[in-house]
């Protein structure tokens, strides 16, 4: 185990060793990638109260969500508008994303809502850091944003 990372450091492509649910638990940005590797990512991600990961779609990437913490609203479709799949969720579930398929994650809880999300291939650039949605939405626009 390493004890001694740090909460804004991506330690891919070397070996790494982790507490993802302490870290998740400990991370106050809404997304921080952790390790980023030829053919796989990981990032921690802290929803606050009533907030959401937002309607995003990710054309070539399966992605999966462990809740960590908190409870949420799981929502999946093949459109933006024909959001079919819905589904509670709560610590410990997973949430298995397909690529090509339109999702959100809405927190519904009383408390910040706290994921570790795992994509493959990576989807964001080693070492991104958004402090807040809305710098995540301005710095690096998500595919599929615009699409139907």
């Amino acid at each position: 185990m390493n004890s001694d990372y740090r909460m804004e450091a991506d330690y891919g492509p070397n070996p790494f060793v982790a507490n993802l649910g302490r870290m998740a638990g400990n991370n106050p940005n809404f997304r921080a990638a952790v390790w980023t590797g030829e053919y796989l990512q990981t990032t921690l991600m802290n929803i606050p109260v009533r907030g959401e990961i937002g309607l995003e779609l990710h054309e070539d990437t399966d992605q999966m969500l462990l809740v960590v913490q908190g409870q949420a609203f799981a929502m999946m479709g093949a459109g933006k508008d024909n959001l079919d799949f819905r589904q509670r969720v709560m610590m410990g579930d997973a949430i298995f994303v397909p690529a090509g398929t339109w999702h959100n994650v809405v927190n519904i809880g009383r408390i910040p809502l706290r994921l570790v999300s795992v994509y493959a291939p990576p989807h964001h650039p080693k070492g991104t850091v958004h402090r807040t949605r809305r710098e995540a939405e301005l710095l690096t626009p998500m595919p599929g944003k615009d699409k139907n």
